[in-house]
Order: C-alpha cells, then structure tokens, then sequence
C-alpha cells in the first residue's frame, strides 16, 4: 500500500460524498454520457478535469482506495471503494490525522513497482520538484552510531607490565580521580525518518538581477545534464496574452544528432511547467526546428493543468508561448559578444541558415545573424551588415560565388573581374548556403547576385562602357552564333561576350533562374546517395 497524507483543511462525510462519491457510482458513465453530448472538438475538450476523473486515474493501478479525512467541522471518516461502489463510516480510531487527508492505495499486482522508494523518489523529483508546498517521503538512510561494548563482548587485556615504584606511587593519585570511560564501537542502523524531495526552489521565479551565474549553471547541469556550462542564457518573464517566466540556454557543443536526424525528436531539452507542476518535455511545436538546440524551462500560470499533452498541444496559448520564446532566442543571439558569437556561430550556424528557409516571420532578423566568407578577410567570417557598409558607391547588389572551398572560388573565372575591380565577393562554402540565400532574395534593400549566373552587372557601368561592350557584340556576333549555331548547338543555350572575365578564355553560366553548377552538384550527390543507401 501506498499512503500520501497531506495536512490541508479535510472533507466532512458530507464532503466525502459529494466530491468522492460521484467517482465510484457515476463519474465515468456521466463523463462518457457528457463526451457523447459534446458537439465539437472545444466542447470535449472543457470536460477534463469535471466528474473527479483526474482522482478516478488512481484506480489504474490500485484495486482500492481508502481516504481518511478529518475536517475541523466534524469528526474523522473513512471513505472506501473498489471502483463499483463506495462506503462510508466514522473512523473507529478517532481522530488520528489531528487535520487533513490520507489517501491509500491498496496496489494492483502488476503495479509493486510504486512500492519501490527510488521509483517514487524518480516521480516526485520529475513532476513535483518545483511546486511550492513541500513534498516528504519515508525513507530510510544507514548511519554509523556508537554503542557501548558488552562486557563480554570485551577482549581480555594483557597484564599490565610493572613499572618503577617511584612512578607508580606518584600516578595513584591520578587516576583515583579519573573516571572510567565506557568502550565503545561503531556500528551501521538503519534509521528510517521523513525526507524533503522538493527542496529545490524554481530559479525561473527569482528577480534575473538577484541570481548569480553560479546558480545558473548549477540548475543549467542538474537538467540538462550537461557537465559543461552554458555558452549563452536568457532569464525573462512574458506578459501580455499569455504570461509564463522562462530560462533558456545554449550549450557549447551542439547535440551529435543536431542535423543527421534534424526530423526526428530531441527530447528532454525543453521542459514546460504550469504552475510549477511538470507537464512534458515532448512538445514538438515548443521550438521550430531550426532552435531546438535551445535547452530550458517554461512555467504558465495560464494554461490548463488538467488536460492532456495532445490537447495541450494544440492549446492556442501555446503558439503564443512560442512566438515570444523565439523572439527572445534571437534577441540572445544577438546580444552576444564577439567572441561567444563566433562559438556560436561555429556550433549552430547551419541552424540559423536553416532558419532563413523555415521561418518567413523572423527572416529579416536571421539575416542578421548570418555569417560568411569573404574576399575582403581571409580569417575572419563577416555579417551582411558590414558587406552592406563595404559597399561601393554604385553598387547595387551583393556578390557571391559557390562552390566547394574558398580556395576553389578565388581561382574560380566568375570572380576574376570582380576582384580585379575590388569588388567583394562572398564565398559561400557549404551546401545550404546557396538554398538560404534562394529564400532571403535581398537584404537592406539590395539584391543578391550570383556571379556563376548570366545577368551579371557591377552597377557603376557608365555610358561610354556601355557602347564599348556593344560594339564587342556586333564585332564578335559571328563568332558567338558560330559557337550557339554549330560548334556547341547541343551543349549550350547561347554564346554572349562576358564582363565577368579577365585572364580566363571562356566560362559557362547558368541561366538566370536555373541551377547553378554548384546546385547542380549538390542536387545530383544528394540523388546519388538516396539511391545508394540501404534504409532508402
């Protein structure tokens, strides 16, 4: 058996009846009647929580159910049943509980494993370690005490050796005086007492300027069982449609599975409380995809405790929750110092690329937070920002090239005129980069331009370059419709003078919506390894 004995105000027989009574006769019948009734989804949903079902679930595992309740506006009764019916009596034993309640719970065979004090201690310190009354179990601790040595326990002592008379004479004295002191010995006991499981107070509720990092990372470790500190944290309170206190964190090293299983499940990094009372941690629209490397608490006043995670999930709220919980990521990001960024960026900058793709809504603000190589820093990545700021007077786009290394680019004939002319070009290394960059078009007005694509123009061209670069048509029509018409009719599309080239001969361009040849790589290895893999 099970007893949970609290020391709250208790339930008259009366009491007992009414809000005990109605599980055993017809709580489930009227439950089941009443979902029936239910003319949607939204009127289903607002019976959980009615007909004492929340209380009824503890018959899944005991096969009865005894509450003791004293209330100071009567005596002390006991309320018993099995399910199918209940009784109640007046407490032969009087008034044992002083005040209060005791729920016991007679356990079902396959349900001894709650008997076990680790399997409980596992529940409270998982549902429970944050509410604010505290929870106690009976438990038992082995000490080393000491206790007095039987007589005949002790071991005979060997004859005193004899000593010189003067001494002896001159100690008798001494110890005429001195009191025997009893032996002893250590010994284990088992002392069982009440122990305080909830002794951890919620960090999340405490004033941010009061908490010392100390605290941080010792909460930050205790859940996210990390042994390293955090990279970056934010502490805030949201108030509005919804108010919910929040911790988020971001670790120094990124999960091993972040990308390789980007559509599956990391559980346990964000953890959602209402009311200091554990809910789950298997939310999938807690964060989108691109943040779920953020680890943290969310606690809610405002959200139904008596619901399930599936309802809950779809709880209106909870979009609510989300939204601000992004905005105040990216803010984090934002706000970080140079030399944290660059961790950052290092872990996790596949994921705000990611993010450029899948959240339309915080596009402008991820682009910020974007890095890249380029030809005007060997060393160091740069943002969007201070590309924008580099740019040349004319100028009115952005240049990059694509491919698989930066020393691949800077050889590469798309950018020879470009950097001849001190132009910046970005270098755009890794796969991803060429989809971001499809989905954000522009940023600060001006557009993105691929130097591997037809179109191509610096911006500055004036009037004088343009007649000469028309001239260089008409004079070498022949030779490009020679090159359209017979050498490579089924090769290329068209043949046109290039303002991208210097010291190379020739280059091919993509069309100016088609792939590129970078793209067209990526697409190609991408249809090689599906088809070469096992599991496909």
């Amino acid at each position: 058996m099970i007893h949970v004995i609290d020391t709250g105000i208790g339930m008259t027989r009366k009491e007992l009846a009414l809000n005990l009574g109605t599980i055993a006769k017809s709580g489930t019948g009227d439950f089941l009647q009443k979902l029936e009734e239910a003319n949607s989804a939204a009127d289903a949903k607002d019976l959980i929580g009615q007909f004492g079902v929340g209380f009824y679930s503890s018959f899944l595992v005991a096969d009865r159910v005894i509450v003791t309740s004293k209330s100071n506006e009567d005596s002390q009764h006991i309320w018993e049943s099995d399910a199918s019916e209940f009784s109640i009596a007046e407490d032969p034993r009087g008034n044992t509980l002083l005040r209060g309640t005791q729920i016991t719970l007679v356990l079902k065979d396959e349900a001894k494993e709650f008997l076990e004090t680790s399997k409980l201690k596992d529940l409270i310190k998982k549902y429970s370690q944050f509410i604010n009354f505290p929870i106690y179990l009976w438990d038992s601790r082995t000490e080393e005490v000491e206790e007095p040595i039987e007589e005949d326990e002790e071991e005979p002592s060997e004859p005193p050796v004899e000593e010189e008379k003067e001494e002896e004479e001159a100690a008798v004295e001494e110890e005429e005086t001195e009191e025997e002191k009893p032996k002893t010995k250590k010994v284990s006991k088992t002392v069982w007492d009440w122990v305080l499981m909830n002794d951890s107070k919620p960090i999340w509720l405490r004033n941010p300027k009061e908490v010392p990092d100390e605290d941080y990372e010792a909460f930050y470790k205790s859940f996210s069982k990390d042994s390293e500190t955090p990279l970056a944290k934010v502490h805030f309170t949201a108030e509005g449609e919804v108010t919910f206190k929040a911790i988020l964190f971001v670790a120094k090293s990124a999960p091993s599975d972040l990308y390789s299983n980007y559509s599956g499940k990391l559980k346990d990094r964000m953890k959602l409380y209402v009311r200091r009372v554990y809910i789950t941690d298997e939310f999938d629209d807690m964060l989108p995809k691109y943040l779920r490397f953020i680890s943290g608490v969310v606690d809610s006043d405002d959200l139904p405790l008596n619901v399930s995670r599936e309802t809950l999930q779809q709880h209106k709220l909870l979009m609510v929750i989300k939204k601000k919980i992004v905005r105040k990521a990216l803010d984090m990001f934002k706000k970080m110092d140079e030399e944290t960024y660059k961790k950052f960026w290092g872990e996790y900058g596949t994921s705000m690329k990611l993010g450029v793709m899948e959240d339309p809504t915080n596009k402008s603000k991820l682009a910020k937070l974007l890095r890249f190589q380029s030809s005007n820093d060997e060393e160091e990545l740069t943002s969007l920002e201070d590309y924008v700021e580099r740019m040349k007077e004319k100028q009115e786009s952005i240049f990059f090239v694509a491919g698989t290394s930066r020393s691949e680019l800077e050889k590469s004939p798309f950018v020879e005129r470009a950097l001849r002319r001190e132009y910046e070009v970005l270098y755009f290394t890794e796969p991803v980069d060429e989809y971001t960059i499809q989905h954000l078009a522009e940023f600060d007005g001006k557009k993105f331009q691929n130097l591997a694509k037809e179109g191509m123009t610096f911006g500055d061209e004036g009037e004088k370059q343009k007649e000469h670069f028309q001239s260089l048509e008409e004079n070498f029509k022949p030779l490009t419709e020679w090159f359209k018409d017979k050498a490579l009719s089924e090769q290329i599309e068209k043949a046109v003078i290039s303002n991208r080239l210097t010291d190379s001969p020739c280059a091919l361009v993509a069309s100016q919506y088609g792939w590129s040849a970078n793209m067209e790589r990526i697409m190609k290895s991408q249809a090689y390894a599906k088809q070469n893999d096992p599991m496909s």
